[in-house]
């Protein structure tokens, strides 16, 4: 990064062009970076800022342009010929064509202010076939605000440009995710409107009973909420610390309890709690649980399936996070780095996994005293767990405490989910008794 801002104090426009005419081209070129530091050099007068924001614009508008003809070309044909391979054949081509047609002019405004989604906006306008006077018109327009914005921002911030850009590029992060999930919500209602509706309805059944019921299902989905809402509030601040690189006393403080705590002593016994939350120990309790479900459980096809979904699921769901994390991280560090283990693999999994058998094996417990006990005892192996790999030195607390948090949020959704689904079935199920009686 040195390398490229002492390019750019040296040749000025000519950098910024060029720079962001490759980023358009999907070349690793911090541009915001590039243009926030060109706004710096504009407060110090060694840039003009009309200038920037020409030499900005035409090079990203440049960029986009050779995109939108290399897809235009090269990948129209490629599609045509080979999509069906990969379930984009002509019919998808002409469908994703009508919505981009329709609606493609609002993503190549906003598309410059996600990363990697402005990398091949071009190339696949071109490929969809956009009209090039449609694309140019909202291509060029986009392309003007993004630069004009980061450009102003790094003359408004003079000295500090560096400061807040962490900050700034966080905010666009969160901002670009809320964005794509209202765009997410919109394109599902709009094609699924009668199911979400059939849904919508059968949820409200649902609260229904639960306000009007007295069973001890209510104040259970109401604790299993409260408890989910608690770890999403926790994980929303994890997440500000981690951005803002803010761990490090944390780690220290927790380092020094552990180790004026637990003596040596505790050596082999910690070895042993940490083998309960291996991975080789967490799919040997998968299995068992299985078994015993096959065997004792209630609604067996329905809380087997539960289980492959939310072990399966999460495993996906916790990888994704510490790769977007390992990308926005504010320190770069390479995959293989510890780093990369934030959140930390194995305390998200031994959550849910021990939390989601726990669950499903004490609904096959009658007696009270022997379900408390049983779930306190779960309780406290995880909590050992955790211990156990701050102990060993495996991982550092900052990324246990994260994979506990985000793996609470996980579970506290799959409990929900499977109490509310169990919960319409039985109302069905108490249509149909009393459809039947009706009709008798």
């Amino acid at each position: 990064m040195s390398n490229i801002t002492a390019y750019l104090d040296q040749y000025g426009y000519i950098v910024l062009f060029v720079a962001l005419l490759l980023e358009m081209f999907a070349f690793p070129v911090p541009g915001e970076i590039l243009m926030t530091y060109s706004g710096f050099l504009v407060y110090q007068h060694n840039l003009n800022w009309g200038y920037s924001i020409l030499a900005a614009a035409i090079g990203t508008s440049i960029g986009m342009t050779t995109s939108y003809f290399i897809g235009y070309k090269v990948g129209a044909p490629f599609f045509i010929k080979y999509g069906t391979y990969f379930h984009m054949g002509p019919l998808k081509m002409e469908k994703t064509s009508l919505w981009f047609n329709k609606h493609g002019n609002k993503l190549l405004i906003i598309a410059y202010f996600i990363p990697g989604v402005r990398h091949i906006t071009g190339y696949f306008s071109g490929i969809v076939r956009v009209p090039f006077r449609i694309f140019a018109l909202y291509a060029y327009m986009g392309a003007f605000l993004w630069v004009s914005l980061f450009i102003t921002l790094g003359k408004i911030l003079g000295p500090q440009w560096e400061q807040f850009h962490t900050s700034i590029k966080t905010y666009l992060i969160v901002a670009s995710f809320i964005a794509a999930v209202i765009l997410t919500v919109i394109y599902t209602y709009k094609k699924y409107k009668k199911e979400i509706k059939d849904l919508a309805i059968k949820l409200l059944e649902v609260a229904f009973y639960l306000l009007h019921s007295r069973k001890k299902i209510g104040l259970f989905l109401t604790f299993i909420a409260l408890a989910t809402l608690i770890f999403f509030l926790l994980m929303l601040g994890l997440i500000q610390d981690f951005l803002g690189n803010e761990f490090n006393e944390f780690n220290q403080l927790i380092g020094l309890i552990i180790h004026y705590t637990f003596s040596e002593k505790w050596t082999d016994p910690m070895v042993r709690f940490s083998f309960i939350g291996s991975r080789t120990f967490l799919i040997m309790l998968l299995v068992l649980t299985s078994i015993w479900l096959f065997w004792k459980g209630r609604n067996r096809a329905f809380e087997l399936t539960a289980l492959l979904l939310v072990a399966s699921a999460g495993e996906v769901y916790e990888e994704s996070l510490r790769r977007i994390f390992h990308i926005f991280s504010p320190l770069k560090q390479s995959f293989a780095d510890q780093l990369y283990s934030f959140p930390s693999e194995q305390s998200f999994m031994t959550l849910v996994i021990y939390g989601f058998t726990a669950f499903l094996l004490a609904r096959t417990i009658d007696r009270i005293t022997v379900r408390t006990v049983f779930l306190i005892t779960t309780f406290l192996m995880t909590v050992l767990i955790a211990i156990s790999r701050l102990y060993l030195g495996l991982e550092l607390p900052s990324e246990v405490v994260a994979g506990y948090i985000f793996g609470g949020v996980w579970l506290g959704f799959a409990i929900l989910v499977f109490e509310i689904l169990l919960l319409l079935k039985y109302l069905d199920s108490n249509q149909s008794e009393r459809k039947a009686k009706k009709e008798l």
